[in-house]
């Protein structure tokens, strides 16, 4: 887990980028009447522009769209493709085109927008592939700013490192890039300026400074701020620790409003966290988790939202926690943490624990599956406030409906909270399994994540009676059987041993 404290690092300014609109040529209409019509030659018509010839497959295009700057090309996996550079601040709008023979590179922090100044509008094509050669390379949208980087499950945009696209990275290859930060006006807990909260979640002035890029800003008095759309995302071999203890997640998620669109998303091979929201209220649908060296899920700072069919898979040769959710010394902060999450599958494939609660957060699990390996536990729970059960901006102590736990151990006193308490909330729910025998299956001997009868056995808690955001399904977990396609066609490594493999530019 990351150290909560605000932190400033230093990186040298950018220059911002200019982006050009291209409008169409004016064309004179015919005027009325009648016409006399004179014969002789036929006219020479004026030569127009010639437009950018489709490459052959598997060779570079002849240049960079507008916006973009041409710095040669690259060896793929499928052959030579052009390279066209962002870089500095993104102003106004810029569309990052999908284009045969094209592939798009980052190059230092690519930040879009400025916060309290220019808003910037950043959208992606679907099928696109953007790299960065060095934990230096990452995207931040600022506040105010937006990104629509929306693909689709047949072409799903790619993130991922340069060693990805030359095809040397390897199943224990992490941290090649930096990633994605999205930073917006929602309310926040723990503050580098403002005051205190109302009872509810609402600040009036609390704002902070995000891990990993220097002085970034986020938090607010939006709710229901956007920070645009994303959607069908894969973001490949993230994460950097720019400093001891401050380190660039997969993605950071910092006071991003609920209208903000987060769904069908993948972090594959982070240094750091999978996914972490800090504050906020968005909230996410189909996201997908594999080979964290961190925490897969990381929730602080006052965040409230819901997420459902979550799939996280930890790498087997380290990682941390699949999920931790704290504000950890910041327990009585309000707007207290409300994290609720359904028919989540987190498989610990380590000898690490499943999850932590701590921080006076309020947390609720439905339809979930938790499973590990020997050595590690279930459920750890600490802090006095995590269990209490009443208070300003409380909900009460964890929740869990229809579990299926599979662990050597299935809770953990390390000090804090004791067995006997952990033990007490989780058999409060209905048509949970504290210790159940797994029978989650694999594709091609790789991570185990389908259901089986064990888990298929459970009967599921109605999740739309919690909030609408929530679709009631006939199954807990992620994924219910074989025939589920709900992760097929836009994820890498769960159906095939395919993310070391370069993306296919064509």
């Amino acid at each position: 887990m990351i150290t909560k404290q605000l932190r400033t690092v230093l990186f040298a300014s950018a220059a911002a980028l200019a982006v050009t609109a291209c409008g169409a040529d004016d064309v004179a209409s015919p005027g009325e009447g009648n016409l006399v019509v004179i014969p002789g030659p036929a006219p020479t018509p004026t030569p127009g522009p010639t437009p950018t010839p489709t490459p052959t497959p598997g060779t570079p295009a002849a240049d960079c769209p507008t916006g973009t700057a041409n710095v040669g090309t690259i060896e793929t996996g499928g052959g030579s493709a052009r390279n066209c550079q962002i870089s500095g601040v993104i102003q106004d709008n810029l569309t990052i085109p999908k284009r045969a023979g094209t592939i798009y590179s980052l190059s230092g922090g690519v930040e879009v927008g400025v916060d309290g100044g220019a808003q910037g509008i950043l959208t992606i094509e679907p099928g696109v592939v953007l790299f960065g050669s060095s934990g230096g390379d990452f995207l931040l949208i600022n506040r105010g700013s937006q990104i629509f980087a929306e693909g689709t499950a047949s072409a799903p945009i790619i993130f991922t490192s340069r060693q990805n696209v030359e095809g040397t990275a390897g199943v224990d290859s992490i941290g090649q890039w930096g990633g994605i930060v999205v930073l917006g006006r929602a309310p926040v807990s723990d503050c580098a300026t403002g005051g205190a909260s109302n009872p509810g979640g609402t600040r009036t002035d609390c704002e902070a400074i995000v891990e990993g890029p220097a002085n970034a800003i986020y938090g607010g008095t939006l709710p229901g701020d956007s920070s645009g759309r994303m959607s069908y995302v894969q973001v490949r071999y993230p994460g950097f620790e720019v400093s001891p203890g401050n380190e660039l997640n997969g993605i950071t998620l910092a006071g991003v409003g609920s209208g903000t669109f987060f769904q069908n998303i993948q972090v594959h091979n982070s240094s750091d966290d999978g996914v972490e929201w800090f504050g906020g209220r968005v909230n996410g649908k189909n996201l997908v988790m594999t080979g964290i060296d961190d925490d897969s899920v990381d929730s602080d700072s006052g965040y409230k939202g819901h997420n459902q069919f979550v799939l996280a898979i930890q790498r087997p040769n380290g990682g941390d926690y699949v999920m931790e959710a704290d504000s950890n010394g910041n327990e009585d902060a309000e707007p207290r943490q409300d994290h609720k999450l359904a028919n989540v599958t987190f498989v610990s494939r380590g000898n690490n624990d499943v999850m932590l609660l701590r921080g006076g957060g309020d947390y609720a699990f439905y339809n979930s599956i938790f499973t590990t390996q020997p050595g590690g536990a279930c459920i750890d729970i600490d802090s006095a406030t995590t269990i209490q059960t009443t208070g300003p901006d409380e909900n009460g102590p964890p929740v869990f409906e229809s579990v299926f736990m599979s662990c050597p151990t299935a809770y953990k006193d390390d000090g804090d909270i004791t067995v006997a308490q952990i033990a007490t909330l989780f058999n409060a729910g209905s048509n949970n399994t504290e210790s159940g025998t797994s029978t989650l299956s694999n594709v091609a001997a790789l991570y185990p994540f389908i259901n089986g009868a064990n888990e298929n056995g459970v009967t599921p808690f109605a999740v739309s009676t919690i909030n609408g955001f929530f679709e009631d399904v006939d199954y807990i977990g992620a994924v219910k059987d074989a025939n589920d396609a709900r992760f097929k066609g836009w994820t890498c490594g769960l159906y095939a041993n395919d993310c070391a493999s370069a993306p296919t530019i064509s």
